[in-house]
């Protein structure tokens, strides 16, 4: 199993842009799908993005194309989350996760076993 740790969240002003960072400890980063997620105090955890293992497909939630963009380096063991145009409803804690089957996009965080700590990202207006 891959440990995760996320990194790169702040207070932002809306309209400004924040990437994140999450790198990952464990041999099988290389061979794993990765994804962001978003959870606020009282909701579920929204999927916000994934990538497959060798970056070549992403997928998006609708609240956020066009904004945000993940990416990957695997020479790095690190998947990162650039956000750009910030917005308030955007604030919340941010957790990246892993996924042993590499080739799958997915949006349900219940299918994923390996989390980070998470990072928090708070927008003003």
């Amino acid at each position: 199993q891959v440990q995760l740790v996320e990194s790169g969240g702040g207070l932002m002003q809306a309209g400004s842009s924040l990437r994140l960072s999450c790198a990952a400890f464990g041999r099988t980063f290389s061979t794993s799908a990765m994804a962001w997620f978003r959870q606020v105090p009282g909701k579920e955890r929204e999927f916000v993005a994934a990538i497959i293992w060798n970056g070549a497909s992403t997928r998006y939630a609708d609240s956020v194309k066009g904004r945000f963009t993940i990416s990957r380096d695997n020479a790095k063991n690190t998947v990162y989350l650039q956000m750009n145009s910030l917005k308030p409803e955007d604030t919340a804690v941010y957790y990246c996760a892993a996924d042993r089957i590499g080739t799958r996009l997915e949006s349900s965080p219940e299918n994923l076993g390996s989390w980070g700590q998470g990072t928090q990202v708070t927008v003003s207006s």
